[in-house]
């Protein structure tokens, strides 16, 4: 990577959000978003495609070919990551796309992010949906104390001991916890959420937010086991409190 030198006049990286689905962009994107996608050139995006698609959504009169697109995924070498910032060097802003939702959060953006602060490159977070938030929003659950704890272990022992442990600190503080699962084993969390749980403990089902399917609900614990809801490949957040 380039260095930083005295004087220069950085680009900056702008935190665009996407939608939570296949939904109209300005229907839950502000117009600033169109603006900054317009006059920015250079991406950091998980998928290429789907960045290249959502783009082409938001501002169809965008040039394609004029797009420099970086990946950042699992597969993305840790070591190449402080390059990608090398446009701001040279005065250009760079976009950080997430698949759905605000980069950063849940999202591997958090890595370049982390480079840019050290760079003292400006980083600016635009507004769009969170689903994170828009489902504690809705759950009717403590919204002064909460914590996302990503998705749970895969490992069936390992989810139960997490399921148990995350109900307890729910009860000792009083505190919301907020949890997310692969869309395709949505289900088998579900079931496997109402045997586990204390059958007064309340979960918070929050699927396809902001969508036309969009289904958020909060129930006790008992009342989710006499309950027939498909949650399969549907993007769900889950919620519990003690």
């Amino acid at each position: 990577m380039e260095e930083v030198k005295p004087g220069l006049v950085l680009g900056k990286i702008y935190l665009i959000p996407t939608t939570l689905g296949d939904s109209a962009p300005l229907e839950v994107l502000p117009i600033s978003i169109k603006r900054t996608i317009e006059n920015t050139d250079h991406y950091i995006v998980e998928n290429e495609k789907t960045a290249r698609h959502f783009i082409k959504k938001v501002s169809p009169s965008k040039s394609q070919p004029s797009l420099h697109i970086q990946p950042l995924n699992k597969f993305t070498d840790p070591a190449v990551i402080p390059t990608y910032l090398d446009p701001c060097i040279h005065g250009f802003n760079v976009g950080i796309l997430s698949e759905a939702g605000c980069p950063g959060i849940a999202d591997p953006g958090a890595d370049v992010i982390k480079v840019a602060h050290e760079k003292r490159i400006q980083v600016v977070p635009l507004v769009g949906p969170s689903s994170i938030l828009m489902a504690m929003m809705s759950s009717g659950m403590n919204g002064q104390n909460f914590a996302f704890n990503g998705y749970l272990p895969i490992d069936a022992a390992e989810r139960k001991a997490m399921i148990k442990n995350l109900e307890r600190i729910s009860r000792e503080k009083g505190q919301s916890q907020i949890f997310m699962e692969t869309p395709y084993r949505n289900d088998k969390l579900l079931k496997e959420l109402t045997r586990v749980l204390h059958k007064s403990t309340r979960l918070c089902i929050a699927c396809d937010i902001t969508l036309p399917t969009e289904f958020i609900q909060t129930k006790i614990a008992h009342e989710w086991s006499e309950i027939n809801v498909d949650l399969n490949k549907r993007p769900t957040i889950f919620i519990i409190q003690a």
